[in-house]
């Protein structure tokens, strides 16, 4: 295995070169060499770029409208995963349960996002990404209104168990809306601008939770109700948008090789054959991110609250600064990525988060914001590199599908992490406030995130790279195996056409000189 730079052919380098036709995989080398190379591999490219407002004109209208209809879709997500969590108390009173019953509610959507992001998955590497996202947000829809009608727990754990499916199935089509035709350039900072849809949805839902939950005769279910009403919206906005480039060319050699449906099959052996270990390496890395993410947050407020009496008012207050430092971070350390390489990036500011912890759990004061901040800054910073660094360690055949499965079992994994946490809380007690026990939480957090850290350092150091690499059909090594040659070649006739340049095609040809400059050998 090796990282994958650009040389002035426009060749990926992954041992020899074999062929014409770009290699995606890392075939070629043996394990030891391969970790010999990890290293000295971490050196930054220092790749020249753009401030990030020319980085952003790279990208002409119809990316831009890519990236928007993602952009609000996984917003969205966000929000109506979090209408759950942030009304758990109401729906135990509505119900006659307890607040741990109800959560079960959020752990049936964790564990069956996996199911979504298969099915999802294969629909839209095989189908196209329009309707798979079509349907997609047509569940959300039919299930949040869903929601908001059942009348017994039963009906709402089942409900909400559909809506896990229909979660699970738009990270992977998100990702690849937004980035297969996004001008290598700026595939850093709008893999960071995307990734924090997820924030900006947390951010949206405590909002609308404070107007609508309470404030009717209705109780809770007007969050719900309100919540299907945006995908209607975005669904429009999609069906409006043409399919992605990057698929067409795909189809078009799969059209050339007489069956479509046989060609497909045949792309996904060759991508099992070639990239098995490449996807058992995703999942690890994705569990260590979900972790990070889950370990950092999810218990958080319960230590605010519990062990250092913030009130309602301040833990939400804090949260909002929280996620207001994950925005930021997410899209400056994806831009950055773009300048000192993926790997890099996201081990630099997982050291940075890890010497931020003991004032993240340890501040019992309002000051606590500060290191909310640079906490959540520095957690959603490596987010913020994830979508484009899945993107290009996929196959390019099953790009959705290996996004969004890889991203929704380290969600599986990791799903029972504010459990862990809450059960080794319960071994550090600290003196009751009235009748409320109170533990030690922060402690907890501390050395549970000084962990994960260190894992998601360790395995991404050991993990490949490939900045920059082509999304084209017509330099894919597995999709020319796939089809044969002569089917690959009438597909790709004379290459992918770049012969109806835009601003964001100019940005690939400037990127490929910069990659020029800095392109190594492994």
């Amino acid at each position: 295995m090796a990282a994958a730079h650009y040389d002035s052919d426009e060749k990926v380098i992954v041992g020899s070169s074999r062929s014409a036709t770009k290699q995606t995989g890392y075939e070629g080398i043996s394990v030891g060499r391969y970790l010999a190379t990890r290293i000295p591999s971490l050196k930054p490219p220092m790749t020249k770029v753009d401030n990030p407002f020319k980085v952003l004109g790279l990208l002409n209208k119809e990316q831009w409208l890519f990236f928007l209809v993602a952009f609000l879709a996984w917003t969205w997500d966000a929000f109506d995963f979090f209408t759950v969590s942030l009304t758990v108390e109401e729906l135990a009173e509505e119900f006659g349960k307890t607040n741990a019953d109800i959560t079960w509610g959020i752990t049936l959507v964790l564990m069956l996002r996996s199911v979504g992001a298969i099915v999802f998955g294969i629909a839209a590497d095989r189908y196209g990404r329009i309707w798979p996202f079509v349907i997609n947000n047509l569940l959300f829809v039919i299930l949040e209104l869903g929601t908001g009608f059942t009348q017994t727990y039963e009906q709402f754990l089942g409900v909400r168990a559909l809506f896990g499916i229909a979660m699970g199935g738009l990270y992977g089509n998100a990702a690849a809306t937004a980035l297969e035709d996004c001008p290598p350039a700026a595939r850093g900072i709008i893999s960071g601008m995307l990734q924090q849809g997820y924030a900006f949805g947390y951010l949206l839902a405590t909002v609308f939770a404070r107007g609508l939950v309470d404030t009717t005769k209705h109780g809770w279910r007007p969050l719900f109700w309100f919540g299907a009403c945006p995908p209607i919206l975005i669904i429009i906005f999609r069906l409006c948008l043409p399919e992605n480039r990057a698929y067409i060319e795909r189809k078009k050699v799969r059209e050339a090789g007489g069956s479509v449906s046989k060609t497909f099959i045949a792309e996904g052996k060759v991508s099992l054959k070639r990239h098995w270990v490449i996807l058992i390496y995703l999942v690890l890395l994705m569990a260590g991110f979900n972790f990070m993410s889950h370990g950092s947050q999810d218990l958080y407020p319960t230590m605010l609250s519990n062990q250092y009496n913030f009130s309602h008012n301040g833990v939400t207050v804090t949260q909002v600064v929280a996620n207001l430092g994950a925005m930021t971070g997410g899209t400056i350390v994806g831009y950055s990525s773009q300048i000192f390489g993926r790997r890099f990036s996201i081990i630099f500011i997982s050291i940075i988060g890890g010497a931020l912890l003991y004032p993240y759990s340890f501040t019992g004061s309002r000051a606590v914001a500060a290191p909310a901040f640079f906490e959540q800054f520095c957690v959603q910073g490596a987010w913020g590199v994830i979508p484009i660094h899945l993107i290009e360690l996929s196959p390019g055949s099953f790009r959705t599908f290996v996004v969004g499965t890889s991203y929704q079992l380290g969600n599986l994994v990791s799903s029972a992490s504010s459990t862990i946490e809450a059960t080794i809380g319960e071994r550090f007690p600290l003196p009751p406030k009235g009748k409320t026990k109170r533990y030690e939480y922060g402690r907890v957090i501390c050395i549970f995130m000084g962990c994960v850290f260190a894992y998601v350092i360790v395995l991404t150091a050991l993990g490949p790279e490939m900045l920059g690499r082509s999304m084209h059909a017509s330099e894919d090594a597995d999709l020319a195996e796939a089809a044969g040659e002569d089917a690959f070649h009438r597909g790709v006739g004379d290459g992918h056409d770049r012969s109806d340049s835009s601003d964001g095609e100019r940005g690939e040809k400037s990127e490929k000189a910069d990659y020029d400059d800095v392109h190594r050998k492994v």
